[in-house]
């Protein structure tokens, strides 16, 4: 199950919409055009055509298997007790005392010029379900390990 805030959900069926009526048809228009060329054996037009046709094809399959299972998020009825998906957190990294404050989206959203970041990287994990005044450790990529004070939840809008 994947939980999506209403804003990634539409942006998903856009994206797979456009995949399906303008790049699709396109791909296969060009395959279409190579293979009329003649000797497939050497047609390097032929061969980039089909490659890009399945890379298309891979993505439709993708952002179809994501909205198959995809759930939006009513906001309204989250609760700020506890970190979770579509909250803002306002955290204080106890090792070197920085305050920062993200969004805990899903790992589709996840975008940190924007301040989202995924409920399954490091951080995320190590926040989820946590409550004002717990501190967290996250296990970073580098092998280090960081403590994180909850200073405050907030829902997202």
């Amino acid at each position: 199950m994947e939980y999506l805030s209403q804003e990634c959900y539409d942006q998903l069926v856009a994206e797979l919409n456009h995949l399906n009526k303008v790049e699709l048809p396109k791909a296969q228009d060009e395959l279409a055009e190579a293979r009329a060329k003649g000797d497939l054996s050497e047609n390097f037009e032929y061969h980039a055509a089909k490659r890009e046709l399945r890379r298309i094809m891979g993505r439709i399959r993708f952002k179809t298997n994501v909205l198959q299972f995809a759930r939006v998020l009513d906001t309204s009825n989250l609760s700020s007790d506890v970190v979770g998906v579509l909250r803002k957190v306002e955290f204080t990294n106890l090792t070197n005392n920085t305050t920062m404050t993200y969004t805990i989206v899903n790992q589709h959203e996840a975008n940190l010029k924007e301040g989202k970041i995924s409920i399954k990287s490091p951080i995320g994990e190590a926040l989820a379900g946590k409550k004002v005044g717990d501190v967290a450790e996250a296990a970073l990529p580098n092998g280090s390990i960081i403590k994180l004070r909850i200073d405050s939840i907030t829902i997202e809008q």
